[in-house]
This record gives C-alpha cells, structure tokens and sequence, in this order.
C-alpha cells in the first residue's frame, strides 16, 4: 500500500471546525486494519536503523501512532499530554496556536539525560506543538533524533519552523 492509497482512506471535511477550514479525518483510515498498519509501518521506516531509547507521543491522536511505532522499535512510551493530566511532578511548556496558546506536560523523570528520543505525532501543520515537545524533551536532556507525523500540511510551512530536524512525514498535502 502506498503513501497514495493512504490518503485515498483519509475523509475530508470541508468548514470543520469552522468555516473555510478543510479537516482531514484519519478515522477513516484507523478502522481499516491494512492502512492502519501500512500507516505505521511508513512512519517508522526512516527510524528502523536508528537507536531510539523512547517515543514520545503527543495528545491526544499522536498516542494512535506512538503506542505501536514504541511496541515495534522494542522502545518505552512516553506520554506528552495537556495541563493537569499527569499525576507525577511535571515539566510544563507553553506554546502558540493559531488562536491562543496551549500548555503541555511531561513528567519530570520521563527521560533520562541522554535518552535518544523519537517524537510522534498524527500531524504536522504550524509546528507548534512538536516545538513544544521539543523543548520538553530538551529540558530533560534528552536527544531527539527525529520527528514522525501520518501527515503534514506543506503549506503551513510547519517544517520550516523545524530546521536541523530530521523530519518525516508520510502523507503531504
């Protein structure tokens, strides 16, 4: 299955959340078994021969894709999730949206300094939320090693925000 075919699975919605946004829908691809799996292989086909400690993984959807990239790299899990949501004492970032701000968490014994770190998430648009992350995982002294997202949208121009990454992306619109 292709990168292609891929995209064919993803539904999309015109003026959600609001008007003029068009919304692509991955729950579409999710419940077909094939292109759910086909979409995790992909993802993790550039980091098979890197040493990778931990995938982190964004909430909420970037969980969908972290979970199983960790099971088959034989790495650990490492939730990045919102304000409040983490039990543990925390690390707290904040970053900008295209409508306000959000806050993002990590436990503050989630990485061990030196720890090399895959980072996950469903999507890349703006690049604010991975740079959250980012600096999460920086702060902790951990090394990202590369950045895996199911899809970017190209004319966010979200990688650019991302130089001297090693970034990824399977579907690009």
């Amino acid at each position: 299955m292709s990168a292609e075919t891929l995209r064919a699975k993803i539904r999309e919605i015109p003026d959600f959340p609001k008007p003029g946004i068009l919304f692509y829908d991955i729950t579409t691809l999710l419940k077909d078994p094939a292109a759910y799996r086909e979409a995790i292989e992909l993802m993790l086909e550039p980091y098979r021969d890197e040493k990778v400690d931990l995938v982190v993984g964004m909430e909420s959807r970037g969980f969908i894709f972290s979970s199983p990239m960790a099971y088959e790299l034989g790495t650990g899990l490492v939730p990045v999730r919102k304000l409040g949501k983490l039990p543990a004492d925390t690390l707290t970032v904040e970053y900008a949206l295209e409508y306000g701000s959000n806050t993002l968490e990590i436990h503050r014994d989630a990485i061990a300094p030196g720890q090399r770190v895959l980072i996950v998430d469903d999507l890349l648009a703006t690049g604010g939320t991975v740079r959250g992350t980012i600096e999460l995982v920086e702060r902790l002294k951990g090394v990202v090693v590369g950045l895996a997202f199911l899809v970017e949208l190209e004319f966010l121009n979200g990688r650019e925000r991302l130089e001297g990454r090693k970034v990824t992306s399977v579907i690009r619109y």
